[in-house]
């Protein structure tokens, strides 16, 4: 049985992960598509070797800032590690924020392997690039607004002369959905304290080395930090304006995160207590045992 636990960023999870590792001899997956590479530590809020509590975390850290690294690698990588935990009798403890990468782990999705050639023209606008995916797929269940799945889907029609094969809702596992919630203010109020703790841990200096590095992958690309604070570096921005991006984006991004996980997967919400977290813990750990899942 594999638990999946969801949620907006700053909500609680990798906590939450840590926790019920301890009480159910589980082992972690990284389901974050940045917190896969190396050297983004601040920015992505990657977990850290204290946080980790000697629990095994698995596809964190596996790949250089250069590299490529696809929904299609990761569906093999994160397949392959809930084989080899369940064969040693542990739990795999799915977590993170990329819902794609959750839904490629678990569900029946097919996925050819990606060329790296971008066919799209990126100054062209959303409706534009959608009216592009409508003529290749008429039927195509993607909102015109999720920019990132057209471009993906668009490249991929055109790399590989047909349809990316992914809309499928049969589960491949035995798995339970864990989502921890808030409400929006409490959830917003903690995604601002979470930006001033990561400058307070860094989060220049680490964004700073990046832009002078001059590399503009995706993997510097997608995450939510860094882009915002290049205008800082080249004079354009002030540093309050750029860190209020970030804040921004963050929270926009939950939203997104909360719309997938309620579209996509069954999950069985928990509200937070974070001036008690245990009580959080306990709750779900009762939850779990009820359902006879371990």
């Amino acid at each position: 049985m594999v638990i999946v636990i969801v949620g907006p960023t700053g909500v609680g999870k990798t906590k939450l992960s840590i926790e019920l590792a301890k009480k159910l001899n589980g082992e972690i997956i990284n389901a974050d598509s940045t917190q896969v590479f190396k050297t983004l530590d601040i920015g992505t809020a990657k977990v850290t070797k204290e946080e980790m509590q000697n629990i095994p975390h698995h596809l964190l850290d596996i790949k250089d800032i250069t590299e490529d690294y696809t929904v299609y690698d990761y569906q093999i990588d994160s397949r392959r590690c809930i084989k080899d935990i369940e064969s040693r009798g542990k739990t795999p403890i799915l977590v993170g924020g990329t819902g794609l990468y959750i839904k490629a782990s678990l569900y029946n999705y097919e996925f050819d392997k990606e060329d790296n050639t971008n066919y799209v023209d990126e100054s062209l606008s959303n409706d534009e690039l959608y009216d592009i995916l409508l003529k290749i797929d008429p039927n195509t269940t993607i909102h015109k607004n999720n920019r990132k799945r057209i471009i993906r889907s668009i490249n991929h029609y055109y790399s590989s002369g047909k349809l990316q094969n992914t809309n499928s809702d049969k589960l491949l596992y035995d798995a339970l959905f864990i989502g921890l919630t808030t409400d929006r203010n409490t959830l917003y109020e903690r995604i601002n304290k979470r930006v001033d703790a990561m400058v307070d841990n860094g989060l220049i200096e680490e964004a700073k080395r990046i832009y002078e590095s001059d590399i503009r992958t995706k993997a510097i690309t997608t995450p939510i930090c860094y882009k915002e604070l290049f205008p800082y570096f080249e004079g354009i921005k002030s540093l309050d304006e750029c860190l209020d991006d970030i804040r921004k984006g963050s929270r926009r991004y939950a939203k997104r995160q909360y719309t997938w996980n309620n579209h996509q997967f069954n999950v069985n919400w928990f509200d937070v207590d974070f001036n008690n977290f245990d009580n959080t813990v306990n709750e779900i750990l009762n939850f779990i045992k009820k359902r006879g899942e371990v």
